[in-house]
């Protein structure tokens, strides 16, 4: 698999998580759906006028916003880039 970009904005006990490409944001899902991150997380959306889908994950004492963020880098695919403003 390709790399592929994900941003993610923090957002008091969720974090918005926005991933280049609907194939992307599905198999990231499902990737972290198996490490146990999460087994909700808001619908996924697709961007008007983008190829970017949009999900939210709640924080807990299980995963943190700090945990969630390593997580993520240790995805070989991820290449995690703060959201901008």
């Amino acid at each position: 698999m390709n790399s592929f970009h994900v941003w993610i904005r923090p957002l008091g006990d969720t974090c918005r998580v926005r991933v280049a490409g609907a194939q992307n944001a599905q198999w990231l899902l499902s990737r972290l759906g198996h490490g146990f991150v999460f087994k909700t997380a808001e619908p996924m959306n697709e961007e008007m006028d983008s190829s970017c889908c949009t999900f939210r994950v709640a924080y807990s004492p299980q995963m943190s916003r700090r945990g969630l963020e390593t997580m993520l880098a240790r995805i070989p695919e991820v290449v995690l880039m703060p959201d901008p403003a």
